[in-house]
Protein backbone atom coordinates (compact mmCIF):
# COMPACT_ATOMS: atom_id res chain seq x y z
CA UNK A 1 0.00 0.00 0.00
CA UNK A 2 1.23 3.81 -1.15
CA UNK A 3 1.85 5.91 1.70
CA UNK A 4 0.01 9.37 0.53
CA UNK A 5 1.65 12.26 2.89
CA UNK A 6 -1.46 14.49 4.44
CA UNK A 7 -2.16 17.90 2.23
CA UNK A 8 -0.01 20.87 3.87
CA UNK A 9 -3.64 23.07 3.95
CA UNK A 10 -6.86 21.33 3.77
CA UNK A 11 -9.68 24.21 4.04
CA UNK A 12 -13.25 22.53 4.80
CA UNK A 13 -15.54 25.50 4.48
CA UNK A 14 -13.49 27.37 6.14
CA UNK A 15 -14.33 31.62 6.45
CA UNK A 16 -13.50 34.55 8.81
CA UNK A 17 -16.52 36.90 9.55
CA UNK A 18 -15.36 39.66 11.71
CA UNK A 19 -18.31 40.38 14.66
CA UNK A 20 -18.10 44.53 13.84
CA UNK A 21 -20.90 45.63 14.32
CA UNK A 22 -22.18 45.67 11.34
CA UNK A 23 -19.92 42.33 10.98
CA UNK A 24 -17.91 41.98 7.88
CA UNK A 25 -16.87 38.73 5.86
CA UNK A 26 -13.57 39.09 4.84
CA UNK A 27 -12.89 35.74 3.56
CA UNK A 28 -16.55 33.37 2.65
CA UNK A 29 -16.82 29.91 3.33
CA UNK A 30 -14.54 27.75 0.94
CA UNK A 31 -12.22 24.52 0.27
CA UNK A 32 -9.29 24.28 -0.97
CA UNK A 33 -6.85 21.37 -0.54
CA UNK A 34 -2.41 22.45 -1.43
CA UNK A 35 -0.83 19.00 -1.29
CA UNK A 36 2.94 18.80 -0.60
CA UNK A 37 5.35 19.59 -3.09
CA UNK A 38 2.99 21.99 -4.87
CA UNK A 39 3.20 25.59 -6.17
CA UNK A 40 0.48 27.48 -5.69
CA UNK A 41 -0.36 30.99 -6.41
CA UNK A 42 -2.96 33.48 -4.88
CA UNK A 43 -4.00 36.35 -6.55
CA UNK A 44 -6.76 39.09 -6.48
CA UNK A 45 -6.94 42.74 -6.51
CA UNK A 46 -6.13 45.15 -3.19
CA UNK A 47 -9.58 44.28 -0.91
CA UNK A 48 -10.05 40.80 -1.96
CA UNK A 49 -9.53 38.85 0.84
CA UNK A 50 -5.71 37.86 0.16
CA UNK A 51 -4.41 39.00 3.52
CA UNK A 52 -6.98 37.41 5.11
CA UNK A 53 -5.89 33.89 3.28
CA UNK A 54 -2.74 34.50 4.13
CA UNK A 55 -2.92 34.80 7.92
CA UNK A 56 -5.52 31.99 7.86
CA UNK A 57 -3.50 29.82 6.18
CA UNK A 58 -0.17 30.86 8.36
CA UNK A 59 -2.47 30.00 11.84
CA UNK A 60 -1.82 34.14 12.27
CA UNK A 61 -5.93 33.89 12.45
CA UNK A 62 -8.44 31.63 13.48
CA UNK A 63 -11.36 31.04 10.91
CA UNK A 64 -14.73 31.69 12.07
CA UNK A 65 -15.82 28.56 10.15
CA UNK A 66 -15.09 25.57 9.09
CA UNK A 67 -12.18 23.35 9.45
CA UNK A 68 -8.18 23.87 8.73
CA UNK A 69 -6.39 20.67 8.78
CA UNK A 70 -2.19 21.61 8.33
CA UNK A 71 0.41 19.46 7.79
CA UNK A 72 -2.54 16.48 8.92
CA UNK A 73 -2.79 18.28 12.10
CA UNK A 74 -6.05 19.73 13.15
CA UNK A 75 -5.73 23.23 14.40
CA UNK A 76 -9.16 23.65 15.87
CA UNK A 77 -8.72 23.20 19.21
CA UNK A 78 -4.79 24.25 19.69
CA UNK A 79 -3.88 26.49 22.82
CA UNK A 80 -2.44 29.85 21.39
CA UNK A 81 1.37 28.68 22.45
CA UNK A 82 0.86 25.31 20.59
CA UNK A 83 0.03 27.65 17.02
CA UNK A 84 3.03 29.56 17.67
CA UNK A 85 4.66 26.51 17.89
CA UNK A 86 2.90 25.08 15.14
CA UNK A 87 3.70 28.20 13.30
CA UNK A 88 7.16 28.74 13.88
CA UNK A 89 8.80 24.83 13.25
CA UNK A 90 6.44 24.41 9.71
CA UNK A 91 5.59 27.20 8.51
CA UNK A 92 8.54 30.05 7.07
CA UNK A 93 6.98 33.37 5.94
CA UNK A 94 8.41 35.97 3.42
CA UNK A 95 7.13 39.08 3.22
CA UNK A 96 7.49 41.89 0.65
CA UNK A 97 9.27 44.26 2.77
CA UNK A 98 12.09 41.91 4.14
CA UNK A 99 11.80 42.50 7.98
CA UNK A 100 15.53 42.13 8.53
CA UNK A 101 17.46 43.57 10.98
CA UNK A 102 19.76 46.20 9.02
CA UNK A 103 22.69 46.36 11.45
CA UNK A 104 22.85 42.16 11.80
CA UNK A 105 24.49 40.09 9.05
CA UNK A 106 23.29 37.77 6.72
CA UNK A 107 23.96 35.16 8.58
CA UNK A 108 22.81 36.61 12.03
CA UNK A 109 19.59 37.17 10.55
CA UNK A 110 19.14 34.16 9.18
CA UNK A 111 20.34 32.56 12.86
CA UNK A 112 17.76 34.82 14.33
CA UNK A 113 14.90 33.54 12.46
CA UNK A 114 15.68 30.06 13.72
CA UNK A 115 14.84 31.08 17.28
CA UNK A 116 11.51 29.53 17.64
CA UNK A 117 12.02 26.68 14.82
CA UNK A 118 12.52 24.06 17.01
CA UNK A 119 16.76 24.06 15.55
CA UNK A 120 19.09 23.89 18.54
CA UNK A 121 21.51 26.66 19.22
CA UNK A 122 24.52 24.39 18.08
CA UNK A 123 23.01 24.17 15.07
CA UNK A 124 21.87 27.60 14.08
CA UNK A 125 24.80 28.88 12.97
CA UNK A 126 25.49 25.89 10.34
CA UNK A 127 21.83 25.67 9.12
CA UNK A 128 22.03 29.61 8.26
CA UNK A 129 25.00 29.13 6.40
CA UNK A 130 23.51 26.19 4.35
CA UNK A 131 20.44 28.80 3.25
CA UNK A 132 22.49 31.08 2.23
CA UNK A 133 24.30 28.81 -0.02
CA UNK A 134 21.13 27.50 -1.12
CA UNK A 135 19.69 31.07 -2.58
CA UNK A 136 23.55 32.30 -4.04
CA UNK A 137 24.68 34.16 -0.82
CA UNK A 138 27.92 32.46 0.43
CA UNK A 139 29.85 35.53 -0.58
CA UNK A 140 27.63 37.62 1.41
CA UNK A 141 27.13 35.36 4.37
CA UNK A 142 29.09 38.36 6.93
CA UNK A 143 27.17 41.72 4.57
CA UNK A 144 25.24 44.03 7.25
CA UNK A 145 21.68 43.42 5.92
CA UNK A 146 21.52 47.37 4.72
CA UNK A 147 24.19 47.20 2.45
CA UNK A 148 22.75 44.50 0.50
CA UNK A 149 20.86 45.24 -2.73
CA UNK A 150 16.85 44.73 -2.52
CA UNK A 151 17.35 41.86 -4.38
CA UNK A 152 19.97 40.25 -1.88
CA UNK A 153 17.61 41.03 0.80
CA UNK A 154 14.83 39.21 -0.14
CA UNK A 155 17.38 36.60 -0.60
CA UNK A 156 18.42 36.60 2.94
CA UNK A 157 14.36 36.37 3.49
CA UNK A 158 14.27 33.44 1.76
CA UNK A 159 17.09 31.76 3.31
CA UNK A 160 15.96 33.11 6.88
CA UNK A 161 12.38 31.30 5.96
CA UNK A 162 14.00 28.01 4.83
CA UNK A 163 16.66 27.27 6.81
CA UNK A 164 14.66 25.20 9.58
CA UNK A 165 13.54 23.26 6.41
CA UNK A 166 9.54 23.94 7.03
CA UNK A 167 6.52 21.81 5.54
CA UNK A 168 5.54 25.33 3.99
CA UNK A 169 7.09 28.21 2.45
CA UNK A 170 4.14 31.07 2.55
CA UNK A 171 4.96 34.36 0.47
CA UNK A 172 3.24 37.78 0.39
CA UNK A 173 4.13 39.87 -2.53
CA UNK A 174 7.81 38.13 -2.74
CA UNK A 175 8.62 40.84 -5.79
CA UNK A 176 6.89 43.86 -4.64
CA UNK A 177 9.77 46.19 -3.37
CA UNK A 178 12.05 44.86 -6.41
CA UNK A 179 13.35 46.07 -9.68
CA UNK A 180 12.20 43.88 -13.04
CA UNK A 181 15.72 41.73 -12.94
CA UNK A 182 15.68 41.43 -9.10
CA UNK A 183 12.41 39.71 -9.16
CA UNK A 184 12.80 37.56 -12.00
CA UNK A 185 16.33 35.99 -9.82
CA UNK A 186 13.91 36.15 -6.97
CA UNK A 187 10.88 33.86 -8.63
CA UNK A 188 14.08 31.86 -10.49
CA UNK A 189 14.75 30.78 -7.14
CA UNK A 190 11.17 29.67 -6.15
CA UNK A 191 11.38 27.42 -8.94
CA UNK A 192 14.36 26.07 -7.65
CA UNK A 193 13.16 25.24 -4.14
CA UNK A 194 9.91 23.67 -5.67
CA UNK A 195 11.51 21.71 -7.76
CA UNK A 196 13.81 20.62 -4.37
CA UNK A 197 10.07 19.55 -2.98
CA UNK A 198 9.40 22.47 -0.92
CA UNK A 199 5.74 23.37 -0.91
CA UNK A 200 5.35 27.04 -1.53
CA UNK A 201 2.14 29.50 -1.78
CA UNK A 202 2.87 32.89 -3.34
CA UNK A 203 0.07 35.98 -2.46
CA UNK A 204 -0.17 38.43 -5.10
CA UNK A 205 -1.83 40.91 -7.08
CA UNK A 206 0.94 40.63 -10.39
CA UNK A 207 -0.51 37.83 -13.39
CA UNK A 208 3.44 37.36 -14.33
CA UNK A 209 4.56 36.06 -10.37
CA UNK A 210 0.99 34.58 -10.87
CA UNK A 211 2.02 32.56 -13.81
CA UNK A 212 5.20 31.22 -12.19
CA UNK A 213 2.58 28.82 -9.96
CA UNK A 214 0.98 24.95 -11.02
CA UNK A 215 -1.94 26.36 -9.95
CA UNK A 216 -4.00 29.83 -9.64
CA UNK A 217 -6.32 30.17 -7.05
CA UNK A 218 -8.63 33.65 -7.61
CA UNK A 219 -9.68 35.52 -4.55
CA UNK A 220 -11.80 38.39 -5.16
CA UNK A 221 -14.66 40.12 -2.54
CA UNK A 222 -13.75 37.56 -0.41
CA UNK A 223 -14.78 34.36 -2.45
CA UNK A 224 -12.46 31.62 -3.01
CA UNK A 225 -12.37 29.88 -6.79
CA UNK A 226 -9.55 28.21 -8.94
CA UNK A 227 -8.75 29.52 -12.09
CA UNK A 228 -6.65 31.63 -14.08
CA UNK A 229 -5.85 35.42 -12.90
CA UNK A 230 -8.33 38.18 -14.71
Amino acid sequence: MTFLPPPVIEFRKVGLTYAGPPPVTALRQCDLTIQQGEFVTVVGPSGSGKSTFLNIAGLLDTPSHGSYHFDGISTAGLKESERTALRGQRIGFVFQSFHLMPHRTAEENVTLGMMYSGVSRSNRSRRAREALLRVGLEHRIDALSSRLSGGERQRVAIARAVAAAPSLLLCDEPTGNLDSVSAEAVLALLNELHADGMTIVVITHDHVVAEYGERTVMIRDGVLSEGAFA
